[in-house]
């Protein structure tokens, strides 16, 4: 009996995904642990392996096929004994619902016409008038609404066909429609608009990545009350610290980052004002005992956030590892689930591009994100004098209705002086 293979669910919030690669063909024998095709999701490509041994009977789903439900059969594995392989599916609907039926290639001899697909029907205990009798199927519909019995009216329609005026029911009314409740208008999808004519243009398919990137911010900045402070800190202090650690730190090759301090910062914060490390739930407010800090990797085709756990109790060099590590598995696309899943707070850093000062939007289900702005000299005041110093701007974004205002003030004000006074970070 052939063992069906269906699109696997990679992580809690999957629906769906893109079967982006096979890495087996119809014939191949396969056990436990083998690998059998990259699935691309919101988050990241990932491998798919067996847990069955058998052999590939059909791949029903084609490579390259966008949003395939969680469930959907995708191949057939039979018995390790020989299988005649069958021909991968030419063409594959995107979200079915249920398994799909391999079907012939066009090369095939005489292929067989393809069977629609069944359509839903709600159990049935008894034949409806319109198997007994000829009706129409206006008529048939009028009848079970009104609850009339067909068995007794002779039709005057084709062939003794009941139709509508035989029911003595009046010239049909259109009824009045319902009016649409404002709160619906108001959230009703945007129109998108098409390219203006004329301009030069190429238009690409959106990846899953990219999809789930627009659909959540777009519910984050519509669901979510934003607010947002900034706070202007002096780095030199944090930035003279960083170079001493290094030159002690080098014979171990690690090298600390601007952004490993600020996340360490971040985290002692959040620690300060435990307030801050919440998330909205409805009728209930989560406060969370851990510190772990989603951190934004650009890559190709998107953002993605790994999560580096517990930073509020890391050491600099574990964060700094940990941070080198997980970015450079986001860009080659092989983060797991555990990776970046969770986290009760963002940080996104775009000082590297010289970028003054950035309002980030918030990461939902999370209720606060820090966006990190270049560092610039300019005239501050030192010890009571007016000198040049290094200046960094931190705006955080907050869910007005998890976190009120005074508690984010407090929240800014830990995370200057967590910055301003970096000896706190090897505490």
């Amino acid at each position: 009996m052939a063992i069906e293979l269906k699109m696997p669910a990679l992580s809690p919030t999957m629906e769906k995904g893109t079967l982006a690669k096979w890495l087996v063909k119809p014939g191949d024998a396969v056990k436990p642990g083998d690998l059998l095709a990259e699935i691309e999701t919101d988050k990241a490509t990932m491998e798919f392996e067996a847990v069955d041994e058998g052999r590939v009977a059909s791949l029903v789903v084609r490579e390259g096929t966008a949003d395939v439900l969680v469930g959907t059969v995708i191949a057939l594995l039979g018995e390790s004994g020989g299988v005649d392989p069958e021909p991968v599916l030419e063409e594959a609907e995107p979200a079915i619902a249920g398994p799909v039926e391999a079907a012939p290639m066009a090369s095939d001899p005489a292929p067989a016409p393809p069977r629609p697909a069944p359509e839903a029907a709600a159990p049935r205990t008894r034949l409806s008038p319109g198997e007994r009798v000829k009706v129409s199927p206006l008529a048939l519909r009028i009848a079970e609404a009104k609850g009339i019995d067909l068995d007794g009216i002779k039709g005057t329609g084709p062939n003794g066909r009941i139709v509508r005026a035989d029911l003595g029911i009046g010239p049909l009314v259109a009824p009045r429609p319902d009016p649409v409740p404002q709160a619906i208008i108001a959230g009703a999808a945007p129109v998108i608009a098409p390219p203006p004519a004329g301009v030069p243009v190429e238009t690409v398919k959106l990846s899953s990545m990219r999809k789930t990137i627009a659909r959540r911010l777009t519910e984050s900045k519509q669901a979510i009350p934003h607010f947002y402070l900034t706070a202007r800190c002096n780095l030199d202090p944090l930035l003279k610290l960083r170079g001493e650690l290094n030159a002690s730190l080098a014979q171990r090759g690690i090298k600390l980052s601007v952004n490993d301090m600020l996340i360490k910062a971040l985290a002692l914060a959040l620690v300060e004002v435990p307030d801050a490390n919440v998330q909205f739930g409805g009728e209930e407010l989560h406060r969370f005992g851990r510190v772990d800090i989603s951190m934004a990797v650009a890559i190709e085709g998107g953002l993605i956030t790994p999560v580096i756990k517990g930073a509020d109790t890391l050491s600099l060099s574990a964060i700094a590892t940990q941070a080198k590590a997980l970015a450079a598995k986001a860009r080659e696309g092989k983060l797991t689930p555990e990776d970046y899943q969770g986290g009760t707070t963002s940080i996104s850093n775009l000082g590297m591009f010289g970028i003054d000062e950035m309002v980030p939007v918030i990461n939902p289900p999370q209720a606060l994100i820090l966006g990190v702005g270049a560092a610039v000299e300019q005239p501050w005041k030192v010890d009571g004098a007016i000198c040049l110093a290094t200046i960094v701007a931190l705006t955080a974004s907050f869910d007005h209705r998890a976190i009120d205002g005074a508690v984010a003030a407090r929240f800014m004000a830990a995370l200057r002086e967590s910055i301003e006074s970096p000896m706190l970070l090897l505490c």
